[in-house]
């Protein structure tokens, strides 16, 4: 069969044409978005940016005991935007903001060869300059903060736990989500030696610090180091717990940075659990039979007042048990109309997959809170740990 005809040497393949370039440019813009995500994103993204200046806005609203028009709140939001920049930064704003106003001026003088020239001065065209400046300088700024928050959120992520471990007689499962890139959620389950028989027990731990993101993950990371050492060492759960607070009053800003933790230790052999509360959010027991128990005994958040007395209380586990073990942005976590999702909705999720697993009732939870919450941006972070017994 003859061969067909080769192409002329030095023929180049054909182009693609300018509609194959133009999709192949909006593919590689947006990443392959639709125009309802972009929206979407682009709301949230809004949003967020809005409720950041909102802030300091209204910190400088309170501190004010006059009334304010119109045109002060606008003046007042406008500076809160303005801030944000360094110094260098808002001149350049302000300098393109001015050759925006100003409309396109020209001037006349007279050529070399006697002729009138006129020389137009485009304000428009510089103020782009000058913006697309500022705009490079930005976003130079935004991609080494992000590549840090990335290798930050690498070194936090070795600090928990991927996969849970083996524990006898319990089925477990826990998530967490940060609003921001790094969280200050923290949970972990691990052995430990009891002081008194010399058994193998397992410390269950979920812990909060106050804020989000650099602060409260790095004050999470202290605490994690501290959990650690501190329970390499054999004591009661009460002393471990002093222990911790005492730690962590003196990374708290006298009171400023406090830690609301869950901390329990569980006896395989006997299926008791003994825990304290340390001013978290309430855990949910709820019982093979339907019947939901909280448990509240414990005491001050870690990091409030040196020297806290701390309670401990001991209850036995039951077959068909549920551990509902969770930091406050689950049952916080805010929809359009500003209404909480609530221990109730959570609550709901328990009863219906009371015979499922721990790993698709992590999921089902999940998945109720994101279609509670829709669009509107994650303010806090998110953990839940599970624990199902078998």
């Amino acid at each position: 069969m003859p061969s067909s005809p080769s192409p002329p040497a030095g023929q180049q393949a054909a182009r693609p044409s300018l509609t194959t370039q133009l999709n192949q440019f909006w593919q590689r813009v947006t990443d392959g978005l639709e125009l309802n995500q972009l929206w979407t994103q682009f709301h949230t993204d809004a949003r967020a940016s809005y409720r950041l200046y909102q802030r300091d806005y209204g910190a400088r609203a309170r501190q004010e005991t006059q009334p304010r028009n119109f045109f002060h709140t606008v003046q007042e939001f406008l500076w809160a935007i303005l801030e944000k920049l360094s110094p260098a930064r808002r001149v350049l704003l302000l300098v393109g903001i001015v050759f925006l106003i100003f409309p396109s001026e020209g001037f006349s003088h007279l050529g070399k060869s006697g002729e009138v020239e006129v020389v137009e001065f485009n304000f428009h065209f510089y103020a782009g300059i000058v913006l697309f400046i500022l705009l490079m300088l930005e976003v130079s700024d935004r991609v080494v903060m992000k590549r840090d928050l990335e290798i930050a959120r690498d070194i936090q992520s070795w600090l928990l736990p991927s996969t849970p471990p083996h524990v006898p007689g319990l089925a477990i499962a826990f998530a967490t989500r940060p609003a921001n890139t790094v969280a200050g959620d923290y949970y972990d389950v691990f052995a430990r030696t009891s002081t008194v028989s010399g058994e193998t027990r397992f410390l269950l731990a979920v812990a909060d610090v106050a804020g989000k993101s650099i602060p409260a993950a790095l004050l999470m990371a202290t605490f994690q180091a501290s959990l650690k050492t501190l329970s390499a060492v054999p004591c009661s759960l009460a002393e471990l717990v002093a222990g911790m607070n005492q730690y962590a009053c003196t990374n708290s800003q006298g009171g400023l940075r406090f830690t609301t933790a869950f901390l329990a230790e569980y006896d395989p052999v006997t299926r008791t659990l003994t825990y304290i509360n340390a001013g978290h959010n309430t855990p949910i027991l709820r019982r093979g039979a339907g019947t939901v128990e909280r448990l509240t005994i414990g005491g001050l958040p870690l990091g409030i007042r040196a020297g806290a007395i701390y309670d401990s209380d001991t209850l036995v586990l039951q077959a068909g048990d549920w551990l509902v073990i969770y930091t406050d942005g689950v049952v916080e976590a805010m929809n359009q109309r500003d209404e909480e999702y609530g221990e109730q909705r959570l609550l709901g999720v328990l009863n219906a997959g009371a015979t499922t697993a721990p790993d698709e009732m992590l999921r089902r939870m999940m998945s109720d809170v994101d279609a509670f919450v829709g669009p509107t941006p994650q303010h806090d972070d998110i953990t839940c740990l599970l624990v199902k017994v078998g």
